[in-house]
């Protein structure tokens, strides 16, 4: 597996498996967060995926009264002899979550503007978002917000001008060619075409997120009144 390693503070590393936002740099990322969930050191804190990248976060005075050594150069060696032993195939669980959406309408305001940037009617681009063949590369944001990809370039669209002061929660949103779910009611400049019923971030539960990392995304067009029917049966 290549990757390199680089500094993030005195307390961090950052493991970096390559430049661009892929299937082959996202499987990289998972089975490092995978393998390091199995390890998981008493001089960790915890670690952090991203896109393309995994920090791995440190206690430097756990570190330096283990091994008397610089901090940074001990968890490298560590991080790159746990590395080494890393097979090409490492396992990665996946699991596919279904989210059913009812586009426009008071739940998709923006639905008809992305349609008119691509030249399509409402509907085909409803027929597109539903058809996306999905996967969640990472939680950020805000808690729970998956950054899903997979979007059909068909429908892409750039962020709002003047972002919103307030996106309700479950939101369903286009920015560039990505899409993703406003877990909680929060500022955005994504393009709302929907929302879902699910709630994404329960606080209470373990874990609060409902999407991870690696999850596969399937949408599925709902109508309002079935809307209402499935948000009445949440907790």
């Amino acid at each position: 597996m290549e990757y390199r390693l680089f500094p993030e503070g005195d307390c961090a590393v950052l493991i970096e498996t390559g430049k661009e936002m892929n299937l082959e740099n996202h499987r990289k990322v998972q089975a490092i967060s995978a393998l390091l969930e199995d390890y998981f050191p008493s001089w960790m804190c915890e670690w952090i995926p991203a896109f393309t990248t995994v920090t791995v976060i440190y206690d430097p005075f756990k570190v330096y009264n283990l091994s008397g050594e610089n901090p940074f150069t001990y968890v490298s060696r560590q991080l790159i002899q746990l590395l080494s032993a890393l097979p090409a195939n490492h396992p990665v669980h996946t699991r596919t979550v279904d989210i059913p959406v009812c586009y426009g309408g008071e739940f998709g305001p923006d639905l008809e503007e992305v349609a008119r940037m691509n030249h399509l009617t409402p509907e085909e681009v409803i027929e597109t978002h539903a058809a996306g063949d999905y996967l969640v590369y990472m939680i950020g944001f805000a808690p729970g917000f998956p950054y899903i990809g997979g979007m059909s370039k068909k429908i892409a669209a750039p962020r709002r001008k003047t972002p919103r002061l307030k996106i309700p929660e479950r939101s369903v949103g286009i920015a560039g060619i990505q899409t993703g779910v406003y877990p909680i009611e929060t500022p955005g400049g994504w393009q709302i075409i929907g929302r879902t019923p699910l709630r994404l971030f329960e606080p209470e539960n373990d874990p609060p997120s409902l999407l991870q990392a690696g999850d596969k995304i399937r949408f599925f067009p709902i109508s309002p009144q079935e809307y209402r029917e499935l948000e009445k049966m949440e907790p």
